[in-house]
């Protein structure tokens, strides 16, 4: 029978604990989390920051089965290269600054403009969800 709490599991290798992971069952969607693979990159027209987008729930936990539509702004030396979200029966263009979460998560591929430097704020806003925000450098 379901009941809803944590699953915690550890590993051990030659008898010392060697790895650990918990699972928190998540409530409700109420907002994005972002986090960028790298937060500083070139203005060269070429280098790329991926952006991991997560809708949680109040305390942070993953929503899994969250599938909220997620529009991107993005202000600064810099421009939306693609979205994505892992669904193989999603259809929107890459190119799209919208895309719905599939498993509570979503990707948007940043690049720099050649020759801008400066602060690149990329924000994600769905309905009922507190909007996240996230900072991207270009340099030289």
């Amino acid at each position: 029978m379901y009941q809803p709490g944590a699953l915690k599991v550890v590993s051990y290798k030659k008898g010392k604990k060697w790895a650990a992971d918990e699972v928190k069952t998540a409530g409700e969607p109420a907002k994005l989390k972002m986090e960028p693979d790298r937060n500083k990159i070139r203005a060269d027209g070429r280098d790329l920051s991926f952006v991991t987008v997560t809708v949680t729930d109040q305390r942070g936990i993953m929503a899994p089965q969250a599938d909220n539509r997620i529009r991107f702004d993005i202000e600064g030396p810099g421009e939306i290269v693609a979205t994505d979200n892992g669904d193989p029966t999603n259809f929107d263009a890459f190119p799209s600054h919208d895309r719905k979460a599939f498993n509570g998560l979503c990707l948007v591929i940043i690049r720099g403009e050649p020759g801008r430097v400066g602060k690149i704020e990329l924000t994600a806003k769905s309905d009922g969800l507190k909007a996240g925000t996230v900072a991207i450098k270009t340099v030289k």
